[in-house]
């Protein structure tokens, strides 16, 4: 590592050695979150199922969790938090990608917080007989959550690529190891 002058000692924390497992658990909870997903689109469009009906894994075991808005509430904002709480590890062009993720999953979840507190309140936006978000407005519920998700998801991957293949500079810069090994096999 010393011969590309990797010299910055590594800090402590979730930006620090604990920034590569923090990021494997994120991304495996990211990952299933897009399986459900998937799920519901495959009952939807292949298995031609009710829309009522069609709630991914989880929802056929818990109906009641997928109906909740405290569910998909829950999990944007635990989607914001992770994102702005795993920056600070990311450098370079990683970092710009990782940033524009964090500010798609922020209006993101300013949709959900919509939904949430109607749903709380039974006051619906809109004219509207159910909660509903601005862009569901234009483009229905499942197409639109399929959207956000893939334009969260997308930048987001691009970001870890990059975390994970810095270059020199980049390197340098990161306060993390996640991109170590790969450094000093000579990947970079």
């Amino acid at each position: 590592m010393t011969q590309l002058g990797l010299t910055q000692p590594q800090q402590g924390g979730l930006n620090g050695r604990f920034h590569r497992i923090a990021l494997n658990v994120f991304m495996v909870v990211v990952l299933a979150h897009w399986a459900e997903h998937l799920a519901q689109a495959y009952q939807i469009w292949v298995l031609h199922w009710p829309l009522p009906k069609a709630r991914g894994v989880l929802g056929l075991a818990y109906p009641w969790l997928i109906k909740s808005e405290w569910l998909h509430y829950g999990y944007a904002l635990v989607m914001l938090i992770a994102l702005f709480a795993l920056r600070g590890a990311f450098t370079g062009r990683a970092r710009t990608w990782w940033t524009v993720a964090l500010a798609i999953q922020f209006w993101h979840h300013i949709e959900h917080l919509l939904l949430f507190l109607q749903a709380q309140t039974g006051q619906f936006l809109f004219g509207k007989s159910v909660p509903t978000s601005v862009l569901q407005l234009v483009f229905p519920r499942v197409e639109l959550h399929l959207f956000y998700n893939t334009i969260v998801f997308l930048p987001m991957v691009i970001a870890v690529i990059l975390h994970l293949r810095p270059n020199r500079a980049e390197a340098q810069a990161a306060p993390c190891n996640c991109a170590r090994p790969l450094v000093a096999a000579g990947a970079a």
